[in-house]
């Protein structure tokens, strides 16, 4: 699907959110208004009672397709703190399980008068095909499909990035490992040229590097050691055995030697520089404790700010087409 259809089908004729199934096709300021939404929201989890009326009355449908903790329950906090009403759909016990067809499944929730479905999909293009059939009023969320997406991890990672005092243009950022079966890799790529990262190093073994991989705009390194070197930012991805068909890497132990990260490796780093990672984490693989528990590690900020972003997400596809204040409706 092209760049500008996959925008008009996330936006609506004023150019504002109903759909968010990927960062291709938006806009820096669409981007920027996701996290300016956000922060308004940040102080909901502070509060006695962390809740804003701004869903209220309206239903959104977790339907994941593929096994989740953190996206799944992020999301369902995230609607709950908006007091939407939140309905979790078991896939293994599900009419799907049975033999019903994806849109089959759609068109009977749908039925029920929802307002919203979350979609996580093992198959790229599942969440693009639920949101050309569905009604009008009725949004979708990517929350991750197949190799292709995962938009609001992204947005958390960028919004973690942001709150942590980092100007985005000016940073140098490595993403690190299973980078051609990962998703949030490509979101995230596209995220950050979005916002006119220009330095972005993706690092890998040459087998998990994607074919044309310089053409999503990145450098390319196959030495963790020279790649890291001078950057603000590491993002650590998990190896996502379950998409690997063959043999990637010689062994695990073998790629933490070349790959892991290490204290020593991002000593390489800025001194100052934040480690990411979208879980879940894989220690002694991907990266050492010592590091995903140091002081340099943002891992918990970032499953805190999903909850925040995701609810920024949510209530502007909700309320497509009309201007709101989410700190007004609070205050109110």
């Amino acid at each position: 699907m092209k760049h500008t259809q996959i925008g008009s089908l996330q936006l609506d004729s004023a150019g504002r959110l109903r759909h968010f199934l990927t960062v291709e096709g938006l806009n820096a300021g669409l981007l920027n208004r996701i996290m300016d939404t956000a922060e308004s929201f940040c102080s909901v989890t502070e509060q006695t009672v962390k809740k804003v009326p701004l869903l209220r009355g309206k239903t959104v449908v977790n339907l994941f397709f593929e096994n989740s903790t953190r996206t799944r329950t992020t999301f369902e906090l995230a609607a709950k703190r908006l007091s939407a009403d939140v309905l979790n759909i078991n896939i293994a016990t599900s009419a799907t399980a049975k033999g019903e067809s994806l849109l089959d499944t759609i068109r009977n929730i749908e039925a029920m008068q929802v307002d919203m479905f979350v979609v996580r999909h093992a198959h790229s293009g599942a969440a693009h095909f639920i949101a050309q059939h569905v009604a009008p009023h009725v949004s979708v969320i990517n929350a991750g499909d197949g190799r292709h997406a995962h938009p609001t991890q992204a947005m958390l990672d960028l919004f973690t990035i942001r709150r942590s005092g980092r100007e985005l243009p000016a940073l140098k950022v490595a993403i690190v490992g299973d980078i051609l079966h990962s998703r949030v890799a490509r979101s995230e790529i596209h995220a950050l040229r979005l916002l006119g990262v220009r330095d972005i190093r993706a690092i890998a073994p040459r087998t998990l590097l994607p074919m044309h991989a310089e053409d999503l705009g990145v450098s390319l390194w196959t030495d963790l050691d020279a790649g890291i070197e001078g950057v603000d930012v590491v993002v650590m991805l998990r190896l996502q055995r379950e998409r690997m068909s063959g043999a990637f890497i010689p062994s695990e132990r073998e790629y933490f030697a070349r790959f892991g990260l290490t204290a020593r490796r991002l000593a390489l780093a800025r001194p100052d520089a934040i480690v990411m990672h979208p879980g879940p984490i894989n220690r002694g693989v991907e990266i050492d404790s010592e590091v995903a528990d140091g002081l340099q590690s943002v891992i918990l900020k970032q499953v805190h700010y999903g909850i925040p972003i995701r609810m920024a997400i949510m209530s502007l596809a909700m309320r497509s087409g009309t201007d709101f204040d989410p700190g007004a409706e609070r205050r109110a």
